[in-house]
């Protein structure tokens, strides 16, 4: 089976989402530009990345609110940026302090402060409209111009905050509807059962072995216990949806870094997994889309670390098991 791929690999996909966020701020009149305002958000460091670097353009403050298990590569090039980090436990989103909480804390207390000049907003990139329609507006059209009228026949993408498959989704169905859009998702998560079989369940929240409170897997940005404004969005769209483990994530990414050259994140290669088991389980001849969404530089001393460890000679076949 030949595999080609597309790389898009010069930044994120959150840049657009952040920009949009806050050029809509700036036309309510919630952000003045140069005026050292504040934008509070809560991540696990790929979106507040995004903040941070357009915050140091356009004169805000970037204020990161994120678990304290967020890789160090993200942590320092964070604080490299200057943005403010507000490190918080990993929690579930009830907790007042998970870093999504927090967020919206540290705005409300600068809004409420008559002494403090400056505004301050809750990005609040799960639950915010304009997430999926930057996506829809661009990213959607962008795939579509590069597919040079082809036809796409499956788009394959993870879910954070859902706001890329739900705005690429809608565009894609849009065009032609029996486009597949498929979501890749980690273990511990629950959206895969979510989309399959209609209940938001994993099975480690009967086990009670998670690593971390929000989704039992090495996989940082993707992957949920709950449903955000903008995946309810994405839902219409999707159609099925395929669980990757740690480990196939872990050996896709050494297998296409030794092989293609592509040093890619954990999130990319939940993807490709996906890629991999759709193309088998659909037959030769499909046009299938995914996004190459993170860098494995900013996963070196975690996923990394681990797949490092992994042999070179690594199978297409070993990576399925």
């Amino acid at each position: 089976m030949a595999i080609n791929w597309k790389a898009a690999l010069h930044g994120s996909a959150k840049d657009r989402v952040a920009l949009a966020i806050i050029r809509a701020a700036e036309s309510q009149g919630r952000l003045v530009p140069g005026h050292n305002d504040v934008i509070f958000e809560g991540t696990s460091g790929s979106t507040g990345i995004s903040f941070a670097v357009l915050c140091n353009a356009l004169g805000y403050v970037a204020h990161i609110c994120l678990p304290d298990d967020t890789s160090p590569e993200k942590l320092g090039l964070l604080r490299a940026l200057g943005a403010e980090l507000e490190p918080v436990k990993p929690a579930s989103i009830v907790d007042p302090n998970q870093y999504t909480n927090a967020a919206r804390r540290g705005a409300e207390k600068i809004n409420g402060d008559e002494g403090d000049s400056r505004r301050a907003i809750f990005a609040d990139q799960f639950e915010n409209d304009f997430n999926w329609r930057i996506h829809y507006e661009t990213t959607g059209v962008e795939i579509l111009d590069q597919m040079g009228g082809d036809k796409v026949d499956v788009f394959i993408n993870g879910s954070g905050t859902g706001g890329t498959i739900a705005g690429v989704g809608k565009r894609l169905k849009e065009r032609d509807a029996s486009t597949k859009i498929i979501l890749a998702d980690p273990q511990g998560s629950g959206l895969a059962n979510r989309v399959n079989f209609g209940v938001m369940y994993d099975s480690v929240e009967k086990e009670g072995t998670r690593r971390r409170h929000q989704v039992d897997t090495l996989v940082e940005g993707i992957g949920l216990n709950r449903l955000t404004w903008n995946f309810k969005q994405a839902e219409p769209y999707i159609d099925e949806a395929i669980r990757v483990t740690d480990e196939q994530a872990l050996k896709m990414a050494k297998f296409i870094c030794v092989n293609d050259g592509l040093f890619w994140g954990s999130s990319a290669a939940i993807n490709c997994v996906a890629a991999v088991k759709t193309a088998f389980k659909y037959g030769p001849g499909q046009k299938i889309v995914i996004i190459a969404c993170d860098s494995g530089a900013r996963h070196l001393s975690k996923f990394w670390k681990e797949a490092t460890a992994l042999p070179n000679d690594l199978t297409l076949d070993d990576v399925l098991k």
